[in-house]
């Protein structure tokens, strides 16, 4: 399978849709140093060419867009499932990275045998809930005080999955050398930083609210152990990192209410805004997950209240989001008034490793 990423239209669908997102989804991986889930994916992705079972049948004939609906992903979380579950010892090969291992046999028997159970993996898109992307929002609400606006935080997070994000105050951050946040914190985060660091500044954040189309309970032993089959396996700190966030989240459950993003955006827009603090719109690798009307509806939402915002009661929006074109994540912001056009703050790896600040 190639591994070379090819850019196409998120919502183009059909045969040749597929294969490439299951090429892309392999290119990657590789980029991103998920070795093991690179192979896991392109093993998938032979099944296409003789598809025998429902679950190949049912991927290989894609009704919906499966970039779009990640759908690689959606698949590979459930055979990452059977392995972490031990229901299919004969993959543990392939996790452990061996070489001289047939992947495409392994895992074409893998899927005969465990049909029934795969198929629900390929119903809903999958939850990349990852803890290590929050020191992205921090950096950037540094970066926003330093533009002048009220260092206090009414934070709102789409996309939100278990809500691990919405507990960014109970972590500590070391950001090139500055201190964000309790030590020693739920957990504590030292990304490799590249550049500069960001400005020193106290923050406060005054309260955290996030929605979800489908939201996951850490504290379900069973919705726990779905949002780590979604952990790419070479990235053992993660597994480390969901642990602790799943005990803080049995000390207090995250504010997260089951919402589409437009509907909980224009909600929460709606409501007061206490002076002297920021409104604070922000997300991380859900933006392409979320249909496109519902995206214009956000946008449309955060401008028109942009526009109504004042130096006592501003609004702004971080997105660390993927730019699938140069395989890697970028930080971006905009603040109304004053930085309606926007910023790139950051490139980041997906799941905090490092942090390369342009801001």
């Amino acid at each position: 399978m190639s591994e070379r990423y090819e850019f196409i239209d998120m919502a183009e669908t059909g045969p040749r849709a597929v294969r490439t997102a299951f090429a892309n989804q392999v290119a990657y991986c590789r980029a991103n140093d998920a070795r093991v889930t690179a192979r896991v994916v392109a093993a998938l992705g032979a099944l296409l060419d003789k598809p025998a079972s429902e679950f190949a049948r049912r991927i290989a004939g894609w009704k919906g867009a499966p970039l779009a609906d990640a759908l690689p992903l959606r698949a590979a979380g459930g055979i990452h499932a059977l392995h972490l579950s031990e229901a299919a010892h004969e993959l543990a090969p392939i996790y452990a990275d061996a070489e001289d291992i047939n992947d495409e046999t392994v895992v074409a028997g893998v899927v005969r045998r465990h049909d029934a159970a795969l198929l629900p993996w390929l119903d809903g898109p999958p939850q990349t809930n990852e803890a290590g992307r929050s020191s992205n929002f921090i950096a950037a609400m540094l970066w926003l005080a330093d533009q002048g606006l009220p260092p206090r935080f009414d934070c709102l997070e789409i996309g939100s999955s278990a809500g691990i994000n919405l507990m960014i105050d109970r972590y500590h951050y070391d950001l090139g050398g500055v201190h964000v946040g309790p030590r020693p914190g739920a957990i504590a985060f030292t990304p490799e930083w590249r550049g500069r660091h960001p400005p020193m500044h106290e923050i406060d954040i005054t309260r955290l609210k996030g929605c979800d189309v489908a939201p996951v309970d850490l504290t379900d032993p069973a919705q726990a152990l779905r949002l780590k089959a979604y952990i790419w396996p070479e990235h053992g700190i993660r597994f480390a990192r969901i642990e602790a966030a799943t005990a803080a989240a049995h000390e207090a459950k995250p504010d997260l209410v089951r919402a589409n993003a437009a509907d909980f955006v224009e909600a929460e827009l709606a409501k007061p805004q206490a002076a002297g603090t920021t409104r604070l719109l922000m997300h991380s690798i859900a933006w392409q997950y979320i249909p496109a009307d519902q995206q214009a509806r956000v946008t449309a939402a955060m401008e028109e209240a942009g526009a109504r915002a004042t130096a006592e009661r501003p609004l702004a929006w971080i997105a660390l989001e993927a730019n699938r074109t140069v395989h890697h994540h970028e930080l971006a912001v905009r603040y109304w008034p004053g930085g309606e056009g926007g910023q790139k703050l950051a490139h980041a790896h997906a799941h905090g490793a490092w942090v390369e600040w342009l801001g």
